[in-house]
């Protein structure tokens, strides 16, 4: 609880650029010598960077792999409260390494690549934390997938988001998934069957990222949105995102029954009560951080 509530303003911000060094992951491709992904947590946030640049941050099989072990390694720690995914160089990411999908790699190794997609980009969803992309450039195909699948994303007024496969014969089939559930189907459409890029304010304007900002403001605009997250209560988070999964692939009925169990369900939980009690005394609320029950 008290690590939670020094993520305010600029300690946070300093903290991120002076302590705990980036680790890497033990997934490295065959050409870098550096990792693929460097993971560095303070203060209750995650920072998860691609680190691939000369290979604009293809979407590798092992770069996918990484960014999995990078989203689950503790991820139900209560000293877990929001994950950031940034990218080093000009490109966030450019999608699947297209030297992975020829014939010679063959189906199989195809299907698991593919698998392997699926997976890290439902996981972002499913985790009980949120996930925000910080975006400083082009993201294409499965780069801006992983954007679309995000709950939050912060973009410089520079970055584009595009699915070109189509102009390489590879329509970007997965990539509409999360891209078809945060802009209208018509935009999507648009992108999918020409490959146009859409600028960071058109991005905005359709729901596919968040916020745009200048470059220099990026990473604090994008640190100020974590620290908020932080200081609310890690069970009810989690418990609200995981509501708002499931009320998006509802209908309007459902998705109220739903709402309406889960509000009764908030009620219960000790933080619930403790935001509630702290209102009325006009104070701020002290979070236990567990989700434990106040009454059945």
């Amino acid at each position: 609880m008290a690590r939670c509530f020094l993520c305010r303003s600029v300690g946070v911000f300093q903290l991120l650029r002076t302590q705990t060094p980036l680790s890497g992951t033990r997934f490295y491709s065959h050409t870098e010598p550096e990792p693929l992904t460097l993971r560095q947590q303070n203060n209750g946030i995650r920072r998860i960077i691609l680190n691939n640049p000369k290979k604009r941050n293809a979407l590798s099989l092992s770069m996918l792999e990484s960014l999995r072990e990078n989203l689950l390694t503790d991820v139900d720690s209560d000293d877990l409260r929001v994950v950031i995914i940034s990218a080093r160089g000009p490109v966030f990411s450019s999608g699947h390494d297209l030297k992975e999908l020829t014939s010679a790699q063959g189906r199989e190794y195809h299907t698991r690549v593919f698998h392997t997609c699926s997976e890290v980009m439902t996981l972002i969803q499913d985790i009980p934390v949120p996930v925000i992309a910080m975006v400083n450039g082009v993201a294409t195909a499965a780069g801006c997938q992983l954007v679309a699948s995000c709950d939050v994303a912060v973009a410089t007024e520079q970055s584009t988001f595009a699915t070109p496969g189509v102009n390489v014969g590879l329509f970007c089939s997965t990539p509409a998934v999360a891209i078809g559930r945060a802009v209208p189907r018509k935009v999507a459409m648009e992108m999918l069957l020409t490959g146009s890029p859409l600028s960071a304010h058109n991005a905005l304007l359709h729901g596919l990222i968040s916020k745009v900002v200048s470059e220099d403001r990026l990473e604090e605009e994008t640190l100020l949105i974590a620290q908020r997250i932080c200081q609310a209560s890690r069970p009810v988070v989690a418990l609200g995102k995981a509501t708002f999964q499931r009320q998006m692939s509802q209908g309007r009925d459902a998705a109220y029954a739903t709402a309406s169990r889960v509000m009764v369900d908030n009620l219960a939980l000790r933080d619930g009560q403790e935001g509630i009690r702290a209102f009325i005394e006009k104070r701020k609320p002290v979070w236990s951080n567990k989700a434990e029950k106040a009454h059945d």
